[in-house]
């Protein structure tokens, strides 16, 4: 009689013989959750390598926003003294109430809460064997002290004396930086010991070290900010070494992960991890003309593009969500999926959803901020497609456990992605399933907002294309008509990549209407496609064009002119960051005194007349374009529309708003394009030889005043060298090439234009006035602005100082010059004249506010008239 084999045997059997049926491996990867014996429902495989540590991008983000914490403790203990210095003495007005209170002295509650606090976190985690952890707090605990030292060492040997005295209190009469390296140490402990909820010592740690602090602060033993920045170093010190050695996952694994797929109410028999695959590379756009095989299939017999891997639709699932996924198999055989949303990842994936929804038009804001309401969301998108009739698996169940929280949903039998179809099977049939899957949930009211090449499934049943779309995570139901428009500006560059642009416009026109198609024209651009997408055009960069030129083809009528879907780029960060930058220097550099003083002796009349010289150059810039016109249009008629640039500049380079609304002007009274552009281009370049004119008749007429520009031996050296390395450059062939390549169109296209002006005098003379009449007023105004502050300057030397401080700061691309004119006028007053940098600076904010702000309501007003008279 043979002996009866071992439990530990069978369970080894039991294990080998599911792992063989379910093409796993037994590697130790695959283990039995339940009681061991015969095999049963009691018993499941769980197919997984869960980690032992995982570094949460949370704590990186921390950490990152603790060094920022402490730039602006900083900050404010330098410039908001007054500020701190009073917190701190309304906290301490109670100091001598408190040590009647404490019974012992501060320096012993300082001593027990430093020995206390370790002593019992760590024994905690010594009786709980988390020794890595132990190592862990005393890692962040010594770290934290070493920050907390160089930045007490910065600051005595780099600090300014604001700062020191910001970040100081008085001992014995003298000043002394007070930045508590306990306070950080402990704090650097106590982030790395766990949580509040499941550490005792930690809880009431975290409550005396609160105390203490207080107690200190309200002894004033420390100053409030430098108080502050060793709390934070001690917070970033241990956000770093968590982020660094990883912390113990709280993710759902192993029989967490079986008891959560049970609270779904299902009862699995096999639970098999889905590796994560490689992103399948992209064949290149096939020609639309070209011949096709179709492939051939049996009537009756379920069939797919390609002999598909059961794994392809999940792997796409993975690259398009980054969440973990799971072939979930019950006892009764069904085969499932089951994503599992770890916690960890919501932090960085809400920082990319609301960056992504703030800097984009057209996509709403997002109030989901923790897993739950991820979750709940998801579950809300899924259950909403489905209802309207979009093909999307099915969401069957949510639980939750742990930190992660699982969906159990319908597998997409015989399915692939997208990117894994052949370009010769994608049918019109099936281009034209794809099309009506997404119009029925835009018909829903529902957007997707992310469409790739991983969330469009097929396959083919009984010869007949079928079509799944998934990964609904990231849409919006009741969304916006603009969110749907780039939704179907996203498949029709997605079907471009994979048919080429002509039979992707087919297939999108047998659904949608002429003007559905029409609105899709100003989306086709870069930015309003998913990352997935973007990088499969980094290497067909032409099939925008492609979409753009088919698109005009079918439609004439068709604005196929990119809208403007960003909210802020390089351009908006320039026009906050350098007038931050402008304020900063010249606060740092001017004498309030002085200034102070200058501003109440200013006398406000000349304040009138700078606003009124300045509102005469918009008649100069009216005129000019009336003078160049090829049609007639009326002086008041132009006077409006240079007012209502002014409003325009708001959002515009200077320079860049008049020319665009008198382009705009133009082309609506019947000019040409190219006409009117070269008009446009007229009128600037006459304004900038005017300008060089004028300049050089004001020197002449200057004589030889000394006070008029003195330029030293050193200044002309300076010139000379800068003309002939101007002069050396355009010897370079490719340099005289690109220079040519800029200039000759310009001359090309006004050059009939300037031809056909100077047969007509008296629109030559009209034009000449005009732009000396704009020169003028400005320079005027400047001078009059110089004259409210009490100074006076010769005209040549404010005509240089406003020539040359306008150019400068107009070639920042700042709406309006914002920022960079007043930084570059002051600058150039100061350095001409001899004039305080403050008052120079004060004298160009004056002319600013006169010739720019105060101008902008008008500026308003007039774009409202013609946009109701239909000018504009």
């Amino acid at each position: 009689m043979s002996a009866r084999p071992s439990p530990a045997r069978r369970a080894a059997a039991d294990v080998a013989a599911v792992a063989a049926a379910n093409d796993l491996p037994v590697d130790g990867t695959a283990t039995i959750v339940g009681p061991t014996g015969p095999p049963s429902a009691a018993e499941i495989i769980v197919d997984d390598d869960p980690p032992a540590r995982v570094h949460h991008p949370s704590d990186l983000i921390g950490a990152t926003i603790g060094v920022l914490g402490v730039g602006l403790m900083m900050v404010l203990a330098t410039y908001a003294q007054h500020t701190t210095t009073g917190v701190a003495e309304d906290v301490q007005g109670f100091a001598d109430l408190l040590r009647k209170i404490l019974v012992v002295p501060v320096q012993v509650l300082e001593g027990a809460v430093t020995t206390l606090v370790p002593l019992a976190v760590l024994s905690e985690l010594a009786i709980r064997r988390l020794g890595r952890q132990v190592l862990d707090a005393l890692g962040a605990a010594v770290l934290a002290v070493v920050l907390n030292g160089i930045v007490l060492w910065l600051v005595h040997h780099l600090g300014s004396d604001d700062l020191i005295i910001g970040l100081s209190i008085r001992v014995d009469g003298e000043w002394t930086v007070t930045l508590p390296g306990y306070v950080a140490m402990l704090a650097g402990l106590l982030t790395v010991s766990g949580p509040r909820s499941r550490r005792r010592t930690v809880a009431w740690s975290w409550n005396l070290l609160w105390f203490a602090i207080g107690v200190l602060l309200i002894t004033a033993q420390v100053s409030l900010p430098g108080l502050a920045i060793s709390l934070i170093l001690g917070r970033v010190a241990g956000l770093a070494v968590r982020f660094l050695s990883g912390v113990r996952s709280e993710q759902a694994f192993g029989e967490v992960l079986v008891a959560g797929v049970r609270r779904a109410g299902f009862e699995p028999r096999l639970l098999r991890r889905v590796p994560e695959a490689p992103e399948p590379e992209l064949a290149a756009p096939v020609d639309p003309d070209a011949e096709t095989t179709p492939v051939p299939v049996v009537e009756g017999e379920v069939a797919s593009p390609r002999r598909p891997d059961p794994d392809a639709a999940a792997q796409a699932l993975i690259r398009s969500s980054g969440y973990r996924t799971y072939a979930l198999t019950t006892t009764d055989g069904t085969a499932l999926d089951l994503v599992v949303i770890d916690g960890d990842r919501q932090v960085v994936g809400m920082l990319a959803r609301v960056w992504r929804s703030l800097r984009l038009r057209g996509l709403e804001g997002r109030s989901v901020v923790n897993l739950r309401q991820a979750t709940e969301r998801a579950a809300l998108l899924a259950y909403a497609v489905r209802a309207a009739g979009v093909r999307t698996p099915q969401l069957l169940a949510v639980s939750e456990a742990d930190d992660s929280m699982l969906l159990v949903q319908g597998h997409p039998e015989h399915a692939v992605p997208l990117a894994e179809v052949d370009p010769s099977e994608l049918t019109d049939e099936l281009l034209a399933e794809v099309w009506a899957q997404l119009n029925l949930a835009h018909s829903a009211g529902i957007a997707h907002r992310a469409l790739t090449s991983d969330t469009v499934l097929v396959a083919t049943v009984a010869g007949s294309p079928v079509v799944w779309l998934t990964g609904w995570e990231q849409g919006y139901v009741a969304s916006s008509e603009l969110a749907r428009r780039m939704d179907a500006s996203q498949m029709l560059a997605l079907l471009a990549l994979r048919v080429g642009a002509t039979r992707a416009l087919d297939s999108a026109a047998g659904i949608l209407s002429d003007d559905d198609l029409a609105a899709i024209g100003p989306l086709l651009q870069t930015i309003s496609l998913p990352r997935r997408t973007r990088e499969e055009m980094r290497t067909h960069k032409q099939v925008l064009a492609e979409l753009r030129t088919a698109l005009v083809g079918r439609l004439p009528e068709a604005d196929v002119e990119p809208l403007q879907l960003v909210r802020f780029g390089a351009r908006t960060v320039l026009t906050i960051v350098v007038p931050i930058l402008a304020v900063l220097f010249i606060v740092t550099q001017i004498n309030i005194e002085e200034i102070t003083q200058a501003v109440g002796e200013s006398d406000w009349r000349w304040s009138v007349l700078a606003f009124a010289l300045g509102l005469l150059t918009l008649l100069g810039a009216a005129l000019a374009i009336v003078a160049f016109s090829p049609v007639k249009i009326p002086v008041w008629r132009a006077v409006l529309v240079q007012t209502a640039a002014t409003f325009v500049a708001l959002a515009a380079p200077a320079g860049i708003g008049p020319a665009a609304l008198n382009l705009r002007m133009l082309t609506r009274r019947g000019v040409s394009a190219t006409l009117a552009g070269a008009t446009v281009a007229l009128v600037q370049v006459s304004g900038f030889v005017v300008t060089l004119a004028l300049l050089l008749v004001l020197t002449v007429a200057s004589g030889n005043q000394e006070s008029a520009l003195p330029i030293s031996p050193a200044v002309l050296l300076a010139i000379g060298i800068v003309a002939a390395c101007v002069a050396a450059t355009l010897l370079i062939p490719a340099v005289r090439q690109l220079v040519v390549a800029k200039t000759l169109p310009i001359l090309r296209q006004t050059w009939p234009r300037l031809i056909a002006v100077l047969g007509q005098p008296w629109r030559l003379a009209l034009a000449v006035g005009s732009n000396l009449l704009m020169t003028l007023g400005y320079v005027l105004a400047f001078d009059a602005c110089l004259h409210a502050f009490g100074q006076e300057a010769s005209l040549i030397q404010v005509a240089i100082v406003y020539l040359a401080g306008n150019t400068a700061g107009a070639m920042v691309p700042t709406p309006g010059g914002m920022g960079a004119i007043e930084a570059a006028l002051g600058a150039s007053l100061s350095a001409v004249t001899g004039i305080n940098f403050g008052i120079a600076t004060s004298i160009a904010i004056l002319f600013r506010v006169v010739t720019y702000w105060l101008r902008i309501p008008l500026g308003w007003l007039a774009m409202r008239i013609l946009q109701r008279s239909g000018e504009l």
